[in-house]
């Protein structure tokens, strides 16, 4: 997971209570999360949806509560529905949502798993952590298992960049510049609006050089 900064207004449909899903709401989320989903942090995945991070139950206020919208993709919020209605909250600004996770990315394409660790006994990051454990590993359906591997696929891919900078820095026939341009490299990808960020940073932090010159970019 990943922290978002939500804009102050909401958009003009929403606050006239007309949709909650309207073009201006979606644009408006897009540039709050990234376009990226917030639970699993696939880049413009190819189903969106606007999602009600409390259900509303036809509760109004918070069908058109601009706190309350979020963007996900279709199958993590199949996944999260009603169940896992007290996680952590990305647009908490007390709340550093990668640090309280820790993720392991895959090692392999074909890995079964990814790993998902709590890093406090806070009831909402273990929470937070089985959902993530079901979104990246579930195996309960044939579709989720299928969609999980591909997911755990994508994951593995994005880490594979990492590790590519992380042969450049340390090559020791790099240069000064190349290794300047690899550390450049590792900071996009560990940047909050690139894919799968979560997973690189957790990386990051276990290099005992990387993580001294790259937690400064970790906002």
């Amino acid at each position: 997971m990943f922290n978002a900064v939500r804009t102050i207004e909401a958009p003009a449909s929403l606050a006239a209570k007309q949709r909650y899903d309207g073009d201006d709401v979606y644009i408006e989320l897009c540039k709050i999360f990234f376009d990226k989903c917030y639970i699993c942090e696939t880049k413009e995945p190819h189903d969106i949806n606007v999602e009600h991070f409390h259900p509303h139950k036809g509760d109004v206020h918070k069908k058109f509560d601009w706190g309350n919208l979020y963007l996900a993709c279709s199958r993590c919020n199949n996944i999260k529905l009603a169940e896992f209605d007290d996680i952590l909250d990305c647009c908490d600004t007390e709340v550093n949502v990668f640090r309280a996770i820790r993720h392991v990315p895959p090692i392999t394409p074909y890995a079964k798993t990814a790993q998902l660790l709590s890093m406090s006994a806070d009831p909402k990051v273990e929470l937070s952590r089985q959902l993530l454990d079901r979104v990246y590993n579930s195996d309960h359906s044939v579709n989720k298992r299928v969609s999980g591997a591909f997911l755990r696929r994508k994951v593995f891919y994005q880490y594979n960049l990492l590790l590519d900078q992380i042969n450049s820095y340390y090559n020791p026939v790099s240069t000064n510049s190349e290794r300047e341009t690899s550390l450049e490299r590792m900071q996009k990808l560990i940047h909050r609006s690139a894919p799968y960020s979560a997973f690189i940073r957790w990386c990051i932090l276990d290099d005992a050089e990387l993580s001294d010159l790259l937690v400064g970019f970790m906002d």
